[in-house]
């Protein structure tokens, strides 16, 4: 039923981009693009807006279905604590203006820093079984999507929302909030499919154990379980 999940992936992408848009046509101002926190602040910020939200929510449920694999498939380990670890460290960056603004400047490269130094070196020690996870379950239609999700958040959406290209183009009718709207929704997209190639790793590490032999020691509590 792989098909119909996609047909869901469609209809729901669908849905949320059009209730976002149908709130800020029917409501301007509704989707908090662009929030002014104080009198002296020109440029204003897009960090309270409802698209960050979803985006950070995205990426706490993209972490807790990564912890899962780590935690019941152990060939899957080392690659799912990968991808959960990169999903910490975009919630830290996604967060970086609030820790800046509320708690102490700079917190979140140091907090992101440490993150992704931890995970380099988890990477590194265990490169091997990381090899290994990666080889059983490729090809990945789910991988193949963060991927692209990656591609867009990190590639495509920097350069998209580039401040100076949107000046050059608009000129003096050059407005901040256009550039905020086009990166959140870019950025949105990025993260959504991130989701979704997400939850199609579960599904294909779920049915990649299923077929793999479970331990002696599994095997036995399994057995008390049901006896």
């Amino acid at each position: 039923m792989a098909w119909f999940r996609y047909v869901l992936y469609f209809f729901g992408i669908a849905l949320l981009t059009a209730v976002l848009v149908r709130l800020e046509v029917a409501h301007p101002g509704t989707l908090r693009l662009q929030e002014f926190v104080s009198e002296g602040d020109e440029y204003g910020t897009s960090e309270f807006s409802t698209i960050e939200i979803i985006q950070l929510l995205i990426l706490l449920t993209c972490g807790v279905l990564m912890g899962w694999v780590a935690r019941q498939s152990q060939t899957q380990r080392p690659l799912a604590i990968l991808f959960g670890g990169l999903a910490l460290v975009f919630l830290i960056r996604e967060l970086h203006y609030f820790f800046d603004q509320y708690i102490i400047d700079n917190l979140w490269q140091v907090l992101a820093g440490i993150s992704g130094a931890l995970l380099i070196a988890y990477c590194y020690r265990h490169l091997k079984r990381l090899n290994i996870a990666l080889a059983r379950i490729w090809p990945s239609p789910g991988l193949t999507l963060i991927f692209a999700g990656a591609v867009i958040l990190f590639a495509y959406s920097m350069l998209v929302g580039h401040e100076p290209l949107w000046q050059a183009m608009l000129g003096d009718a050059y407005a901040r909030i256009i550039k905020l709207a086009v990166e959140e929704f870019i950025e949105l997209i990025g993260y959504l499919l991130w989701l979704i190639g997400t939850v199609e790793y579960v599904y294909q590490s779920k049915a990649l154990m299923e077929r793999e032999p479970k331990p002696a020691a599994v095997k036995r509590r399994e057995y008390r379980r049901r006896h």
